[in-house]
């Protein structure tokens, strides 16, 4: 078999794929860039060059259910081909979220990457004081997606036009069922909490206690 004749053979097994798989993404890269590279590295082993432009005809449809931030890893589920139309009721299903969050300490961007903004004395938090408060967000509540988000205005994400100084709006609060949101470990000034929900967003919320 000549070697044309091989690409054409693994282009079309390529081409024939269909479904869904997880993807475990580290800390690092976006969900986006996660999706790039694979679909790059499928499209190479298949000797096909991705035209950018010509996006109304792609070789290889791909996608994502949900979006993990740079700074989170977790599963991402990836569709192809016409795995991708089953990509919306990933959105809706259950999802479970692992944080580490640390008193005492706010930052201009809600997560561990932002710059400090504020400090204040946490010894009065007791881990009774931690659980009181999380009961205020167990059930069915309305959850208000923070500005630093992936959520996006204009085509852009909240937390790039953040970055770039730019004014964003608020997203309207929209109805999640937390089912389950308890305290795994508390090691003052450091906690972690699990989270167990049902949403159409995966945007997480911050809360400080007072």
């Amino acid at each position: 078999m000549s070697g044309s004749s091989a690409s054409i053979g693994v282009a079309e097994k390529l081409q024939g794929l269909n479904g869904l798989f997880a993807i475990h993404k580290r800390k690092g890269p976006t969900s986006a860039d996660v999706l790039n590279l694979l679909k790059t590295k499928l499209l190479e082993e298949a000797g096909i060059k991705q035209h950018r432009k010509k996006r109304k005809k792609q070789v290889l449809k791909m996608g994502h259910g949900g979006t993990l931030d740079s700074a989170a890893s977790g599963v991402l589920v990836v569709g192809i081909g016409k795995g991708t139309k089953m990509l919306s009721g990933m959105l809706s299903g259950s999802k479970k979220y692992t944080t580490v969050g640390e008193f005492g300490k706010a930052t201009d961007t809600f997560d561990a990457i932002g710059m400090v903004t504020e400090e204040q004395s946490y010894d009065h938090i007791t881990k009774d004081d931690l659980e009181r408060t999380l009961k205020k967000y167990t059930g069915s509540i309305m959850q208000t997606p923070p500005l630093y988000s992936a959520l996006k205005q204009n085509g852009q994400r909240l937390s790039c036009l953040m970055k770039k100084g730019e004014a964003v709006e608020s997203k309207p609060a929209r109805p999640v069922m937390v089912y389950d949101l308890s305290v795994q470990d508390y090691s003052p000034p450091h906690f972690t909490l699990s989270q167990a929900m049902i949403q159409k967003s995966n945007v997480l919320f911050d809360q400080r206690l007072q």
